[in-house]
């Protein structure tokens, strides 16, 4: 009766059959988690995420039903929070708007004072005088112009030359002692 009742005769039980089973198991659960493990953590952490977001909108939505005059005072606020927003890119832009006009005023007015320059120049040259020359009184001219300090300008003091005399060392006259001749080429040089 033991071979009939299957308990201990020869050949795989339910005993051994389980063994077999759970060892295939842990093979393939173990050789799994070696592969995709993380794959499987960072869904499980997706998951959990999106649990949490989806019972939060669900608390909000039978949180907020019962108040009525709230979702009656949201829509004014949208509308005011829209006029300010409106009002406030409105003077952006007008202060922009100011600020380019002023910034093209600057820029004609010192492009005409260039043109002034160009034709002072022209002109100068045409008279056959140096134009730098007069270039440098038209940007005194500028300068005293922009200034409007009332302090008396100064006058700069006469230049005088770094050495007094005609010394010149590279010409070889006047110096002192000190003058040094190449020697003789040639053959003869004794050398």
């Amino acid at each position: 009766m033991e071979a009939e009742g299957g308990g201990g005769g020869p050949g795989p039980g339910p005993g051994a059959l389980g063994r077999g089973g759970l060892e295939f198991l842990q093979h393939t659960a173990g050789s799994l988690l070696s592969s995709y493990g993380w794959y499987i953590l960072l869904a499980a952490v997706a998951v959990y995420l999106l649990f949490q977001k989806v019972s939060q909108r669900l608390a909000a939505q039978w949180s907020g039903r019962p108040g009525a005059a709230d979702a009656a005072m949201e829509p004014d606020m949208v509308v005011r929070r829209q006029e300010a927003l409106a009002a406030a890119r409105l003077r952006m832009q007008e202060e922009l708007n100011a600020q380019a006009e002023r910034y093209k005023e600057r820029q004609r007015q010192l492009e005409e004072e260039k043109r002034r320059q160009k034709i002072a120049m022209w002109e100068s040259m045409q008279e056959g005088k140096s134009y730098k020359g007069n270039l440098k009184l038209n940007q005194q001219e500028v300068e005293s112009g922009a200034s409007t300090s009332s302090a008396v300008p100064r006058s700069k003091p006469t230049k005088r030359p770094l050495r007094e005399g005609g010394y010149n060392p590279l010409s070889g006259e006047g110096g002192g002692t000190c003058s040094w001749r190449p020697g003789r080429r040639g053959p003869s040089a004794g050398g």
